[in-house]
């Protein structure tokens, strides 16, 4: 078995400090307003902002243990703080990344019935309120259900290391990360491409939707996919080719491990980035919802540039 305390550490450290500090500095005040904003919008009966909720609510919960995380960064990966807190920090780290792939795939799903069912059927289209809360709730039951091994299973976090969440590879993780590449990423890009491909057809030959909804719509997709591609993509790919090299030769196994362990790390960081891209692409990007925005500026006493005028 490779050990862990022998990765270069100090590689990624100022890289990941900063972008952890970025992320947390921008991401919480973002999320806070996302996390009013959707529960006004869900108060008006809008379906979409159920899922935007939990995303926000989710992105929050993740946000909450980046002082710690940038803590064990700084201190060259040594955890420090006792191995409950290093277990819920990573438990609600790794919980935030499928959590969020499954909700963006709701989010591209209700799109898809929004769009897509509405101008096929008449302007009819099947969504409930209802239906998006408890579709919610049951993803962050199961990805909590899923990652709850983290506490009881020395395969993740082996007691005996001073590192959080860094076990080297073993053949059950090597099938568990091989698991996260197919379910956690690879089927739910397909699932996005699915969707806004069929979108794109249904927007581009119809006749009721003007050139500026079909813009409005063709570039949320472009956005959703970019997000998603780039922010989880590098992560899960890194995951695959380690699982892989793992499994097929293992006498290389701890050279590889050292030799790719920066990328890795990296890759991970920037994964977590979607924290602040998500309130922007969702929530800010929308008309309905920088009028929200403004009406609560306006309710504390803040007023736009040209109010005034």
């Amino acid at each position: 078995m490779c050990n862990s305390t022998a990765l270069p550490f100090e590689e990624s450290r100022q890289l990941l400090i900063v972008v952890y500090s970025f992320i947390f500095a921008l991401g919480l005040p973002a999320n806070c307003l996302t996390f009013f904003v959707t529960l006004v919008q869900i108060c008006r009966k809008n379906i979409t902002a159920i899922y935007l909720f939990g995303l926000s609510l989710c992105n929050l919960m993740y946000l909450s243990t980046l002082p710690l995380w940038i803590i064990y960064v700084q201190n060259s990966h040594r955890w420090t703080m006792g191995r409950i807190p290093c277990l819920v920090t990573g438990y609600i780290f790794f919980c935030n990344i499928y959590i969020s792939i499954l909700l963006l795939c709701c989010i591209s799903i209700d799109h898809y019935k929004a769009v897509v069912r509405a101008l096929e059927s008449r302007g009819k289209c099947f969504r409930s309120q209802r239906t998006a809360a408890m579709v919610t709730v049951a993803f962050f039951g199961i990805i909590a259900v899923i990652y709850s091994p983290v506490f009881f299973s020395k395969n993740i976090q082996d007691e005996n290391i001073a590192t959080c969440f860094e076990t080297p590879l073993n053949s059950n993780l090597a099938g568990y990360n091989i698991s996260r590449f197919i379910l956690g990423f690879l089927i739910p890009l397909g699932l996005l491409l699915f969707t806004y491909w069929r979108i794109f057809q249904s927007t581009r030959t119809s006749s009721s939707l003007s050139p500026d909804q079909k813009a409005k719509v063709r570039n949320l997709a472009i956005a959703i996919i970019s997000v998603f591609v780039v922010c989880f993509a590098p992560y899960h790919f890194v995951l695959l080719v380690r699982a892989i090299v793992f499994l097929c030769n293992r006498s290389e196994v701890c050279l590889f491990e050292k030799k790719i362990y920066t990328t890795s790390v990296i890759f991970l960081c920037f994964s977590t980035a979607n924290s602040i891209a998500d309130p922007f692409i969702y929530v800010l990007a929308s008309e309905n919802v920088r009028r929200e925005i403004y009406r609560t500026f306006q309710v504390c006493g803040i007023h736009r540039p040209d109010d005034s005028q």
